[in-house]
């Protein structure tokens, strides 16, 4: 029998391990190679481990007929008590959000079966849909062979490349995949998802339907770009971008700097004052013969973050340059031989950026202490261009609190401002003509390439339809705003988890953190599904509605667009609350105990295994300081 068990836990992956729509030997409709399938057992972490014997005679909606027998003792479940039912989990987007997710359901949880969805051709998210002229992090964030401070776009996107490929997640990303409908099915308790797959090679699409004991949402509110709605735009004769849906020249390895030749003899064009068209005006200026820049708003451009102690750190030699963001040979040298060296640069660097909340409070002294900073430091860098520094009309320089737009802190932008060839515009656009723009005090500039820096649909309406219990359409449920439950899950929307949902961005602090622990948050929550035997689970109506009365009284004493600082937000879903679910059994409602199965775990059943499990270093719940554990795995506990 032992034998025979063990033979059954280690078998060869069957073709219900597969993931959704993959046959062996077919392709999928995109002309992609089905990825291979899971291989059991499979090492967990943090978790007990359990494999997989038996468990496909457990069905998500199974349910024993006899209940309660006649003498009222309970029929005990024909599972061990972590035989854990096999879980499916689709998971719409594979920016970062996303490939966290494929890391860490596999990881975390057992018998999963894990599909990614991404509309777009290739991995990345923002970093692989927007390619535009001189795209980088406006926030420190380094990697050890990254080659900036604020790290070049591409290299981000080559980064997440990495990450796909070191944890296998290919097998369980769908490319050209675009989700278009989701609804909530109540009897079985299961998403049911359509979605439309594109031939990149012929330009085919075709839909078929999927489902999902789970379904997270893994892609933020600047995926959908707009054009500006001005009058005659259809009208111009030149080459015409939206930043986000500029391309570059096809081939491997490609970026905008390959286009540099074709536009070297270009007027230029750039619409926008955002941390988008900084970047644009910063990258292409030097390489064209005239630069306008279109500025309709303003925005307070502070001195790079954290570049004096970044330099300190580095150990630079005094007086090196304020903008001197690339990084050195020699130093990027350390980061690969000095690991403990990098990691201490790390912490440093992110614990200042999480220093500086009380900059988004309203009339603090920091708040009043950066803007006073950011001001003089504008007004030198302008020196040379008072036509835009002075009061009212033409300067960049904003009347409001610093934290009300996003905090940028576009090196080189101002002191491209003050080039000759540069010119600053700031009477609003009339119309586009067919050789350029016309301004509303009757001057026309004469461009050949025009650059749409304005912004994203952050509107919360998304473009698929989400239809939740009830036919509950999302879509309608977030007008005239959304509302949400610590902005990772929407009452009358069970079993559906966002990473990036509504005011989940902060002004201050790292954002992939918060990414970390809101999927950290689907992943736990998946597993009490798992383990309790639940069909559902869904946040109750008045959690989220007092979540919204909690934001509404937060807002007045800041000028920021999330919910706290990201520290606040990683304290908040570290440790779920429970309490603030409703829940659905899988199971008869009669014997409340059948999730307790047989009364054995798997490996004593089976004789295999770790039967001591509790005492391995990873379960010995220590008193704090016995032992160092990464912050980021406390909220898996």
């Amino acid at each position: 029998m032992v034998q025979q068990t063990l033979a059954w836990t280690r078998r060869a992956p069957r073709a219900h391990d597969r993931p959704s729509g993959a046959a062996t030997g077919s392709r999928d409709v995109s002309g992609n190679v089905p990825a291979a399938p899971l291989a059991w057992p499979l090492k967990l972490t943090m978790i007990p481990r359990r494999f997989a014997g038996g468990i496909s005679r457990i069905h998500p909606s199974a349910k024993s007929d006899g209940v309660v027998q006649p003498d009222g003792r309970f029929t005990l479940g024909d599972f061990s008590i972590d035989e854990y039912r096999p879980i499916k989990v689709i998971v719409i987007g594979a920016g970062f959000s996303g490939i966290l997710a494929g890391i860490r359901f596999p990881q975390k949880i057992p018998n999963v079966e894990l599909t990614i969805y991404e509309k777009s051709a290739g991995v990345g998210g923002t970093w692989f849909n927007n390619r535009f002229p001189g795209l980088t992090c406006d926030i420190p964030a380094h990697t050890r062979d990254w080659s900036a401070l604020y790290a070049p776009g591409d290299e981000i996107q080559q980064h997440l490349q990495d990450v796909v490929a070191k944890y296998k997640l290919a097998r369980h990303i769908r490319l050209s995949h675009e989700v278009v409908r989701a609804e909530w099915d109540a009897a079985p308790g299961q998403w049911r998802v359509r979605v439309r797959a594109l031939n990149p090679a012929t330009g085919a699409a075709e839909e078929f339907n999927d489902v999902a004991d789970v379904l997270v949402t893994a892609f933020g509110p600047i995926s959908r770009w707009r054009m500006p709605d001005i009058a005659g735009i259809e009208d111009f004769a030149g080459e015409l971008h939206h930043t986000a849906g500029y391309k570059p020249p096809a081939g491997e390895g490609k970026t905008w700097r390959d286009d540099l030749e074709r536009w070297r003899d270009k007027r230029v064009g750039v619409i926008g004052s955002g941390s988008t068209a900084i970047q644009v005006v910063t990258a292409l200026a030097p390489h064209v013969p005239k630069l306008v820049n279109y500025v309709r708003g303003q925005t307070w451009l502070s001195p790079p973050f954290a570049m004096g102690l970044f330099a300190e750190l580095l150990g630079r030699e005094k007086g090196a340059p304020e903008n001197e963001i690339a990084l050195r040979p020699e130093e990027l040298e350390r980061f690969k031989a000095d690991a403990e060296f990098f990691k201490s640069l790390r912490y440093t660097l992110e614990e200042a950026m999480n220093s500086m909340h009380s900059y988004t409070q309203l009339g603090s002294a920091l708040q009043n202490e950066f803007q006073e900073v950011f001001r003089k430091n504008m007004e030198e860098k302008l020196a040379a261009r008072p036509d835009i520094a002075a009061k009212p009309w033409g300067t960049v320089i904003p009347g409001f609190p610093v934290s009300c737009r996003r905090l940028t802190p576009g090196p080189g932008y101002l002191e491209t401002l003050c080039e000759e060839h540069v010119e600053f515009i700031s009477s609003p656009i009339k119309k586009f003509t067919k050789t350029g723009i016309e301004t509303e005090d009757g001057k026309h500039q004469e461009l050949d390439l025009i650059f749409c820096a304005t912004g994203y649909d952050t509107s919360w309406q998304l473009p698929f339809t989400i239809i939740g219990r009830d036919g509950v359409d999302l879509n309608e449920k977030w007008k005239p705003h959304p509302s949400s439950y610590l902005s990772v899950c929407v009452d009358g929307f069970p079993n559906m988890f966002m990473s990036l949902g509504p005011n989940s961005f902060i002004g201050a602090g790292m954002l992939i953190p918060i990414i970390e622990y809101a999927i950290g948050y689907a992943v736990q929550a998946t597993a009490k599904l798992q383990r309790d035997r639940l069909k559902s689970m869904e946040v109750k109506s008045r959690a989220v509605r007092d979540f919204d009365r909690y934001i509404d009284s937060y807002f007045p004493q800041v000028r920021d667009y999330g919910h706290g600082s990201s520290l606040h937000a990683m304290r908040a879903l570290q440790h779920p609350r429970w309490e603030d679910y409703d829940y659905e059994s899988a199971d008869p409602e009669e014997n409340s105990m059948y999730w307790l199965g047989d009364g054995q775990t798997w490996n004593e059943k089976s004789m295999t295994g770790d039967r001591a499990w509790y005492l391995r270093e990873d379960f010995i719940d220590r008193p704090p300081g016995a032992s160092v554990i990464a912050s980021f795995c406390l909220y898996l506990l």
